[in-house]
């Protein structure tokens, strides 16, 4: 057993979609068996743009449970914990807002596109949300962080905060974190215009059932100038493609339609409904599982509840340590 630990998580705004499959879920299924690995779901986070609707949070803390649980991930091997529960990361925080400069915190790539997309306020919460998880990964030594290319720039900022403590301090506390990719790149959503996203509405969730999925796919973005089914097509830009590419284990299929789509004589719904096919083979057996879970709330809250306590006795043990090399020990 190697001695990586994984830290990763979700902020709770809603159940979790393919995204989301994609840019870390899968990974966090495949490594849950080589590595010690904490699961977040970022509740705190969440409130940065969610400050207003708190009863979303709330509720969505167990759908995102739900979807863990569904996608494979074992508590037995993945400590799944609940963030505004563990007050020892706020703690960290707070002492590494003072590592960090104004200007660079509004900098990150990552929190820029993010107000954009969103069309948010420049709140000090949420422009600060990169340092918060800063915290979040050190107070259990993560060494190991899945995560898609958007949220890049958040590790490379964690890396500055871990370097700028362990210099000022003179200690080795805190451990610098490496990025593991997933299998595929961002996932752009229906509409092909940007990431997929649950306040853009431009998601597949992994609940969603059959008949969605079909409405949903009926409605992707593909070729605008494919008018005609015997018109040559584009596959670059083209969102149908881009999910099979992503889904369809069958990869020989996909290029044979690749390439008479773009001689011409394939028509956009074949495609499409090749996809329905595929995503309903792939989102069917997590939608049961997802249902079974569902019917016993207690117990996937006890699940919440004893990964929780676990990992705030780690981040407690961190703290101790962090507070001792800052010299704020004094009982």
């Amino acid at each position: 057993m190697k001695k990586d630990v994984i830290l990763t998580g979700d902020r709770p705004t809603g159940p979790l979609h393919l995204g989301h499959y994609v840019g870390s879920l899968i990974k966090r299924v495949e490594l849950q068996d080589q590595y010690k690995t904490f699961i977040m779901i970022a509740d705190v986070q969440a409130l940065t743009d969610y400050f207003d609707r708190p009863e979303k949070v709330h509720e969505s803390v167990f759908e995102v449970a739900l979807d863990y649980l569904a996608v494979g991930i074992d508590p037995q091997k993945a400590t799944i914990f609940i963030q505004s529960e563990i007050p020892q990361i706020f703690e960290l925080t707070v002492y590494y807002m003072n590592l960090v400069t104004l200007s660079r915190a509004l900098r990150n790539p990552t929190v820029k596109n993010e107000i954009r997309e969103k069309k948010l306020d420049e709140t000090v919460g949420f422009v600060a949300y990169p340092i918060s998880q800063a915290a979040d990964i050190t107070a259990f030594k993560g060494t190991l962080v899945p995560v898609g290319e958007d949220q890049f720039p958040v590790v490379e900022q964690t890396n500055e905060i871990v370097r700028t403590f362990n210099r000022i301090y003179q200690t080795d506390v805190l451990i610098e974190p490496k990025v593991v990719v997933s299998h595929t790149k961002r996932l752009p959503g229906l509409d092909g215009k940007a990431k997929m996203s649950k306040s853009l509405g431009n998601a597949i969730f992994l609940c969603d059932d059959a008949d969605t999925i079909k409405k949903k796919v009926m409605g992707m973005f593909t070729d605008p100038d494919h008018v005609r089914v015997e018109d040559p097509g584009k596959i670059e830009g083209n969102m149908v493609f881009t999910y099979l590419d992503a889904f369809d284990p069958d990869k020989a299929e996909v290029e044979k339609l690749k390439a008479h789509y773009q001689k011409g004589g394939l028509g956009d719904v074949v495609v499409k409904k090749r996809l329905i096919e595929v995503l309903e083979s792939f989102l069917k057996p997590i939608r049961e599982r997802r249902a079974e879970f569902a019917k016993d709330k207690e117990q996937v809250m006890q699940i919440l509840k004893e990964g929780t306590e676990k990992a705030r006795s780690v981040a407690a043990q961190t703290l101790s340590e962090v507070k001792k090399a800052m010299k704020l020990h004094y009982f």
